[in-house]
């Protein structure tokens, strides 16, 4: 491995471990388990699927396909496809600017990534998220990652993405991660000083900014509309670092089966290109 890549491979685990550490109510988290996954089971799958993420000249799909495959063999389930969706494109684009410490440079190669990649990425692709099988996932009528790859993996993202939070980075050039994540972690970082709750402002950013569409996939709109304004009335405890009423409110979410993913990858994505640029 080469020492961009070791780079590359360390941003991801500590991008990983941070989302791990910070109180992410509905998700899984430092303070409690949930949806039967445990804070282990995504440690170990950060481990095994870095290597591949950040494997010097692969593309988009072959990052993702194998790191899927790597997680699924080592934890037997899906624990991490969207945040391989968001970081594979962000590990190429980062490793082709030979590494950089510039946002703006690396949102543009981002979006030269994205405009490049081929049917063979998305070929790869919807092999591994076959095999995560993701809860909720269903069929479209184009672009199905049931049926052969006839579309580029950005094509096939563009036709999901008025449904899919994730897909939507692919057509936005992660507007959500550079101008939702990015923006609301340089803020955090003024007015909390242990890094755990500047990534719990990240999450929270999210949550509580749009309906997560992981939650719509599994319980609908409605719900999905319904948990949004219950992260924005619950933004001020994060703010105030008021772990207990977090934690009230992660057992409420959970006992309901509530699991705001999406927003959770995201938070994932932005700690990645954190810590890809500013080398925490």
């Amino acid at each position: 491995m080469s020492a961009l890549g070791e780079r590359i491979e360390t941003a991801f685990r500590a991008a990983c471990a941070a989302e791990l550490r910070a109180i992410k109510p509905g998700n899984v988290h430092d303070h409690a388990p949930g949806h039967r996954m445990t804070v282990a089971d995504f440690e170990v799958s950060a481990d095994v699927s870095a290597p591949h993420l950040a494997r010097p000249g692969a593309g988009v799909g072959a990052r993702i396909e194998g790191a899927v495959t790597a997680t699924i063999a080592a934890v037997g389930q899906n624990t991490n496809l969207g945040i391989l969706l968001l970081c594979a494109p962000l590990a190429l684009a980062f490793e082709t600017l030979g590494g950089t410490t510039d946002e703006a440079a690396l949102r543009a190669r981002l979006a030269e990534v994205l405009a490049a990649t081929s049917v063979d990425d998305a070929a790869a692709a919807f092999q591994a998220i076959v095999a995560a099988n993701p809860g909720g996932l269903g069929s479209a009528p184009e672009g199905d990652v049931g049926g052969p790859a006839i579309v580029t993996l950005t094509e096939a993202m563009a036709l999901a993405a008025e449904r899919d939070r994730i897909a939507r980075q692919y057509v936005t050039t992660f507007a959500d991660v550079f101008e939702t994540g990015l923006v609301t972690h340089r803020r955090a970082m003024v007015s909390h000083a242990r890094p755990s709750w500047v990534t719990a402002s990240v999450y929270f950013a999210f949550a509580a900014g749009f309906p997560d569409t992981h939650v719509e996939r599994k319980h609908g709109a409605a719900t999905a509309a319904a948990v949004r304004a219950e992260f924005a009335e619950h933004r001020a405890f994060c703010a105030a670092e008021d772990l207990p009423a977090l934690l009230e409110f992660d057992r409420g979410l959970k006992r309901r089966g509530i699991n705001p993913g999406t927003s959770a990858d995201l938070t994932v994505a932005t700690e990645f290109v954190g810590h890809l640029l500013w080398n925490k």
